[in-house]
């Protein structure tokens, strides 16, 4: 499938300029960062929310776990995860378990973590498991910027972030 023609359309809609990576099938946004010899902390992994007033998609890096709560305080919501069996409604273009971070390609809303804007490039889902989508970093934060962004996950180096 290579990339998922929802995603085609925007980002060419957009004026983005992409490139396709192609590695090995993997299961995760951690296995395909390391499948295609890329720093993880630059591949944005997708984790599908929902609550009774619909689904959320949280961006962050492959690296990191999200901390749903901090999302909850931040959209004033009260999510938990959404199950796989209902991704393919969402992402009716995509295999089973290949969420693009860009999920307002989909009409669904996305909120990020700020670690994301500090990173060279970002690599995303292109909504199979075989390849991902390049993004310069300014274009990802053009592709951004309108939507909701704060620190949401942490990493196992770091640990919590302190206010």
């Amino acid at each position: 499938m290579a990339i998922a023609q929802t995603l085609m359309n925007y980002l060419k809609e957009r004026g983005v300029n992409y490139s396709l990576v192609e590695h090995e099938h993997t299961a995760t946004a951690i296995a395909s960062a390391r499948a295609s010899h890329l720093p993880a902390h630059q591949v944005a992994k997708a984790v599908v929310l929902r609550d009774d007033a619909g689904y959320v998609v949280s961006v962050l890096p492959a690296n990191h776990s999200l901390e749903i709560s901090w999302v909850n305080e931040e959209l004033k919501r009260n999510l938990k995860l959404a199950e796989e069996r209902e991704f393919k409604a969402l992402f009716e273009d995509c295999e089973p378990g290949a969420v693009p971070a860009l999920g307002d390609a989909y009409g669904i809303q996305v909120i990020w973590d700020d670690e994301l804007q500090y990173t060279a490039d970002v690599y995303i889902e292109a909504g199979d498991h075989e390849h991902l989508i390049w993004l310069e970093r300014k274009d990802f934060r053009d592709l951004m910027s309108a939507l909701p962004h704060t620190i949401i996950s942490k990493d196992a180096e770091v640990g919590c972030w302190k206010y």
